[in-house]
């Protein structure tokens, strides 16, 4: 998921345009809404067909899997949502409250988790402490062991262990822009009436950051649920893991549609959730000039952490990262440079080109379609706010709380229907066959992070702009392309960056509806960590690394220049 810092609500204004233009831009947002509805529509109406096969197919799963779907589901979820809470307040308090040596390091060092795939942190760590692994086999030979040294990484609590490290930058970022924002001048008046910091930091600063912890942990478990690399090469039974299974194994797409239906209703519960807490957080906003993030107690004695405080606060910030980033990538360069010893392996570079290239052109193609759509949704917002463009424009930003699971079932239920009513159309051929199946997955998934990133530019658009080119005679789509454009480049150019890198870890409706021979980074890698070809797997995991450090930069000079 995307990380943006929240921006004021942009004004409207009213523009003049000709009426062929105004029929034209409601066709766009018809067809736009119908885009993005359809596969919800689709899971919904399947479901809602009950008939006596259907019955008894819900029997049998209430009796069975659908207990295990459910309690694996809950305790993933309730360990992930203490763990990021856990680990991302006390960074965040940390790098926010006090100052010490390395906090401008940590500042941004603690962003690149993100840059992690949770399914890559999840091969890395199975293939360093498995029970064949070299940890294990160290600790064995050296010993004198025998049997299991650890744990089996593979469980539900392992799973929670690389959700918890490679999600809590979600609360970070929140939380320490809500401190930043919001409890300078508080902590500093606790501090004249003599207010220990113990106390501020618990009846002040804490109280806070919880509509920001919470909003973090909603987005942390919207990304958990939407899940499928991790709980399926772990091997844990998750919805998300059997809607696959009934879809691909079972061939049932009733059960398919059901389990899809039971994940997108405790979706929507996460997002109103995280719609509640954005709104606290904008509530209780102040007007404070800190938004740099720079520790409030520069003028005291406790400052300047040193001695155990300081050894304290190193440990509290280092452990995430090297948790979330430099152990696995470690991890995942063993296993790389032993194959390019191996001589019996093929070059993990043989076929790499051809992998980058397809990621590359999906996820270009991709970019330049939802940052397309973002730009023409934004300005019919700021131009002409009806209810129509409104309902879009929300349609759009919870595109991407929507589980890749739950789109690859809503695309391919009506193209069944289709191909039982008019076979000779070729319905399924183009969506299955060809890259427009997995387009329209991505544009579902992916416009609404394009339509933060330019709404935040918009913001920054005095609404005085468009009155006075409207004055000079610049109106409708003109004020767009003339106005508009030139002030947006940097807020289209993040939103394209963004939605490509998306587009490049994308792996559950990249893995079903991705054309033949067209595989990509994350379909390969996935593909060859299952196969334990964890050697193999390592170039494309790494590729898509470094692909994933893109944003984490910008977000971090983001963050500085504020």
């Amino acid at each position: 998921m995307s990380l943006t810092i929240p921006t004021t609500a942009t004004s409207t204004v009213s523009t003049d345009m000709p009426r062929p233009l105004r029929v034209l831009l409601s066709v766009f947002l018809c067809l736009l809404a119908l885009v993005l509805l359809l596969p919800i529509l689709a899971v919904l109406v399947s479901t809602l067909q009950w008939n006596s096969e259907s019955a008894q197919i819900l029997r049998e799963m209430s009796s069975t899997v659908l207990p295990d779907y459910a309690l694996t589901t809950l305790l993933l979820c309730l360990a992930v949502a203490v763990g990021v809470a856990v680990v991302g307040m006390a960074t965040a308090a940390a790098v926010t409250l006090f100052d010490f040596a390395g906090r401008k390091t940590f500042e941004w060092a603690l962003l690149l988790p993100i840059a992690m795939p949770a399914y890559v942190v999840a091969y890395a760590y199975t293939d360093f402490l498995q029970f064949s692994g070299p940890l294990q086999t160290a600790l064995r030979a050296t010993f004198n062991l025998e049997g299991r040294v650890f744990p089996e990484i593979r469980s539900v609590w392992g799973a929670a262990w690389v959700f918890t490290f490679c999600l809590y930058p979600y609360v970070y970022l929140l939380a320490r822009t809500a401190l930043a924002d919001r409890a300078t001048h508080l902590m500093d008046a606790a501090r004249l009436l003599g207010a220990p910091m113990r106390r501020r930091v618990r009846e002040i600063a804490l109280p806070l950051a919880r509509p920001a912890v919470a909003a973090g942990v909603a987005l942390a478990l919207m990304e958990t649920l939407a899940d499928f690399g991790v709980s399926s090469y772990f091997g844990i039974q998750t919805f998300t893991a059997g809607i696959y299974k009934a879809w691909l194994v079972l061939d049932n797409r009733i059960a398919a549609a059901q389990l899809a239906t039971l994940l997108l209703l405790v979706v929507v519960v996460l997002l109103k959730f995280e719609h509640k807490a954005q709104k606290k957080m904008r509530f209780s906003s102040t007007k404070s000039g800190n938004t740099g993030g720079a520790p409030i107690q520069s003028s005291t004695e406790v400052a300047k952490l040193s001695g155990k405080r300081l050894v304290f606060a190193w440990f509290v910030c280092a452990l995430p990262v090297l948790m979330g980033f430099v152990l696995p990538l470690l991890f995942m360069l063993r296993p790389f440079l032993a194959s390019l010893q191996s001589t019996d392996a093929p070059p993990p570079w043989a076929q790499f080109g051809q992998w980058a290239a397809n990621s590359l052109m999906l996820g270009g193609l991709s970019a330049v379609l939802a940052v397309a759509l973002a730009l023409v949704l934004a300005f019919a917002v700021r131009t002409r706010p009806d209810p129509l463009t409104r309902g879009v424009a929300q349609l759009a930003g919870v595109g991407y709380a929507i589980p890749g699971a739950v789109i690859v079932v809503g695309l391919l239920i009506p193209v069944g229907w289709v191909q039982l009513k008019l076979p000779q159309a070729g319905v399924g051929y183009w969506l299955t066959a060809t890259i427009l199946g997995v387009v329209w997955a991505y544009i579902v998934r992916f416009t609404g992070v394009a339509l933060q990133s330019v709404q935040s530019g918009y913001a920054k658009i005095p609404t005085s702009f468009d009155e006075s080119a409207r004055i000079l005679g610049v109106s409708g789509f003109g004020l767009l392309k003339r106005v508009h454009l030139p002030l947006l480049t940097r807020s289209t150019a993040a939103a394209a960056l963004l939605v490509f890198v998306d587009v490049m870890k994308e792996l559950p409706a990249t893995l079903v509806l991705r054309p033949f021979n067209s595989d990509t980074l994350a379909v390969v890698a996935y593909q060859l960590a299952r196969d334990e070809r964890l050697g193999e797997a390592a170039l494309p995991s790494l590729a898509l690394v470094l692909v994933g450090l893109l944003p984490v930069m910008m977000l971090s000079r983001t963050l500085r220049s504020r």
